[in-house]
C-alpha cells in the first residue's frame, strides 16, 4: 500500500496572508495620511483667507502700512505674464527637443549626450536655474532684471519636466502606426506630423499642466533673477519690472505684523484659484483632442 501524500501545513499561508493584510492597511494608511494633512492645512488657509477676497483685493496694489487695503493686482498680472511667456517658450522648445530625441535622434551619439543631460538637468535644484538665469539672461544678454528674464529662466526650470513626459507621450504611439504610415509613402515628417504628434498630444498636455504647475510656484530662481518682493504697478511690458504672487505671499509672511498674515492666507488662495484654472483649461484640451482621436 502506498503513503498518502504529505500533509499541508497551512501556517505559512496563514502567515502570508496576515502579512498581506498588514501590508494593505500600512499602504492605505500611507494613503490617507498625507491626504488629511493636506486637506488640513489647506482647509486652514481657506478658513483665513477666503473672507479677505474681493474685488478690492484683486485689484488694488499691496500696502505697508494697512493690510485690510492692500491687494495683489500687480503679483497677480506679473505671474500670469511669467506663466505665459514661460508656456509659450518651453512648450514649443520641449516637444520639438522631445520628437527629435524619440523619432530621430535614438542611435546618434548626440542624441544620447542631450538624453543624459536632460535626464540630469531633471534634478537640479530650482536655485541653480535661478544662478543661471542671473548669469545667462540677466547679465551676459543684459536683459536686466525684467519679466522676459524671470519667464525665461522659468522656461530653462520646467523644460526638463516637458521634455520627458512628451517622450513618455510619443512612447505611447504604437510602431505600427509609424510602420504603416511609412509603408504608404510617407516621409519621417510626414508620419511624424500627421501620426505620431496628434496622437501624443493628450499626453503631452497632461506633461504641459506638470510643468505650469511647478512654474507658478517658484519663488527661489525669481529672487536671484531680480523679482521684487514689493511693486506699486502692474509689469506693462517685457522689460518692466515685475514680482509674482509665491514672492508677495513670502513678503506678507515676512512682515512682524501679524495681521499681513491674513492676506498672505487670501494670496494662497487666489494662488490655488489660478492654478486650478489654468489646468483645467489644459485637461479640457487633452479631453477634446481625445475626442477627436477616438
Amino acid at each position: 500500500m502506498k503513503p498518502g501524500p504529505p500533509p499541508i501545513d497551512i501556517s505559512g499561508r496563514r502567515e502570508g496572508v496576515w502579512f498581506e493584510r498588514g501590508f494593505v492597511w500600512v499602504c492605505r494608511v500611507a494613503i490617507v495620511l498625507p491626504l488629511v494633512t493636506l486637506v488640513w492645512l489647506l482647509g486652514g488657509v481657506i478658513a483665513r483667507g477666503l473672507g479677505r477676497i474681493d474685488l478690492g483685493f484683486l485689484l488694488d496694489a499691496p500696502s505697508q502700512l494697512d493690510a485690510t487695503t492692500g491687494g495683489i493686482w500687480p503679483a497677480l498680472m506679473g505671474s500670469l505674464w511669467l506663466i505665459v511667456i514661460t508656456a509659450a517658450v518651453s512648450l514649443p522648445v520641449g516637444v520639438g527637443a522631445a520628437l527629435y530625441l524619440e523619432e530621430y535622434g535614438k542611435r546618434t551619439r548626440l542624441g544620447t549626450v542631450v538624453e543624459i543631460a536632460i535626464a540630469n538637468l531633471a534634478g537640479v535644484p530650482s536655485i541653480i536655474y535661478g544662478m543661471l538665469g542671473l548669469g545667462l539672461f540677466v547679465r551676459w544678454m543684459a536683459l536686466g532684471e525684467t519679466v522676459i528674464a524671470g519667464a525665461l529662466t522659468l522656461a530653462l526650470l520646467v523644460l526638463p519636466v516637458v521634455i520627458m513626459s512628451s517622450r513618455e507621450a510619443l512612447r505611447t504611439v504604437k510602431d505600427s502606426l509609424r510602420e504603416a504610415a511609412l509603408g504608404l509613402g510617407a516621409t519621417r515628417w510626414q508620419t511624424t506630423r500627421h501620426v505620431v504628434l496628434p496622437m501624443a498630444i493628450p499626453g503631452i498636455l497632461t506633461g504641459a499642466i506638470l510643468a505650469i504647475s511647478r512654474a507658478i510656484g517658484e519663488t527661489a530662481p525669481l529672487v536671484v533673477v531680480g523679482a521684487v518682493a514689493f511693486i506699486l504697478y502692474a509689469p506693462d511690458g517685457l522689460d518692466a519690472e515685475y514680482t509674482a504672487l509665491p514672492m508677495q505671499i513670502f513678503q506678507w509672511t515676512s512682515n512682524p505684523r501679524r495681521e499681513f498674515l491674513t492676506n498672505a492666507a487670501a494670496g494662497i488662495v487666489v494662488l490655488m484659484f489660478t492654478l486650478f484654472l489654468l489646468n483645467s483649461i489644459a485637461i479640457l484640451l487633452r479631453n477634446r483632442f481625445q475626442k477627436r482621436m477616438y
